[in-house]
């Protein structure tokens, strides 16, 4: 399941998880956005238990996006241990993106 993250839930559920989170960075106007949706979805289900996975609308939280230097959509980061340790810009069909997490989460 995709979990929304919002300025008030983050810090909780993303930079306190004991877990790696991938966190879709998107915005509901982006056509790139709206093809990797489905692919996140599906991602979060393939890697239920060791990986969570939320979206953050950067239209509603513009902070959160400034914070992490967010300046293309959509960018997916890797957080780990509270901190980012990969990122990605762009469309990316599934097999790349659990390369991506398996690369860079420990």
């Amino acid at each position: 399941m995709v979990t929304p993250y919002t300025n008030a839930t983050f810090a909780s559920d993303v930079l306190a998880s004991p877990r790696p989170v991938l966190v879709d960075f998107s915005a509901t106007w982006c056509p790139p956005c709206r093809m990797l949706a489905p692919v996140i979805d599906r991602l979060a289900q393939d890697l239920t238990g060791s990986l969570a996975v939320g979206a953050v609308d950067v239209d509603r939280e513009p902070e959160l996006a400034a914070a992490y230097g967010i300046t293309a959509l959509p960018t997916v980061v890797l957080f780990q241990g509270g901190q980012p340790v990969g990122r990605l810009t762009g469309f990316h069909a599934l097999p790349e993106l659990k390369r991506f997490v398996q690369a860079h989460a420990a």
